[in-house]
């Protein structure tokens, strides 16, 4: 997952996620504009293994952090790039920079499908557990990347058991996906989030504040 190599980076003029575009409107009779991407809404799952007693995470490698880490660490990376002729991104960093442990997901992107429907999807293919709509507990819906977005994601959690594990997750392989499945043990679920060190979303943070104030105080962890 960490092996990255022959990084180049270029304009995206078209594309089947993201579409860069300009609002222009009048504010208290002020005249104003706001560049913003119109993408897919997406879910979220958090999934609590009761036989292991562990929180089931993903890891993987994300090439927007990847590249702003290259931006952050070396300001004026990205700023020649001007055109669609992909250039090499220098300096090369390791692979391990771009590296996230996230919560279960995927984007909204299949007419006909409920939110439920996407989630028990995305846990199948990532995760390898398998799921029904009735499983999942809405948690929240949120507005995610309100000021370069503004797309809706909602997240739902779920209790599983080793016995709804039959496939190995790992995501689509023909779609490019390279996911690992990552189980963290309850006792150290806490310490986790608060690590600053530990590469990780927003989302993860939120969900496992959310599981030890809402679900904990009800399980029997005996």
């Amino acid at each position: 997952m960490e092996r990255i190599e022959g990084v180049t980076v270029g304009l995206c003029s078209r594309s089947l996620y993201l579409r860069p575009l300009r609002l222009h409107y009048r504010q208290d009779g002020v005249q104003k504009s706001w560049d913003f991407m119109k993408t897919h809404d997406s879910v979220t799952i958090l999934m609590f293994n009761s036989s292991q007693r562990s929180l089931v995470l993903v890891k993987q490698f994300r090439p927007a952090v990847y590249a702003g880490e290259v931006e952050r660490l070396f300001p004026g990376s990205l700023a020649a790039v001007d055109q669609d002729q992909p250039q090499k991104l220098q300096p090369a960093l390791p692979g391990s920079v771009g590296v996230m442990v996230e919560l279960c997901a995927g984007i909204v992107d299949q007419p006909g499908l409920s939110l439920e429907e996407v989630a028990c999807k995305e846990a199948w293919e990532e995760c390898g557990y398998r799921l029904d709509p009735a499983d999942l507990r809405q948690v929240a819906t949120y507005m995610s990347g309100v000021g370069l977005t503004g797309s809706r994601q909602t997240m739902f959690y779920a209790e599983v058991t080793d016995a709804q594990r039959s496939g190995p997750g790992g995501g689509l392989a023909q779609e490019g996906e390279l996911i690992e499945v990552v189980h963290l043990n309850l006792d150290e679920a806490q310490a986790f989030a608060d690590n600053p060190n530990v590469p990780k979303t927003l989302g993860v943070i939120f969900a496992i504040s959310w599981f030890f104030s809402h679900v904990v105080p009800h399980l029997s962890l005996q």
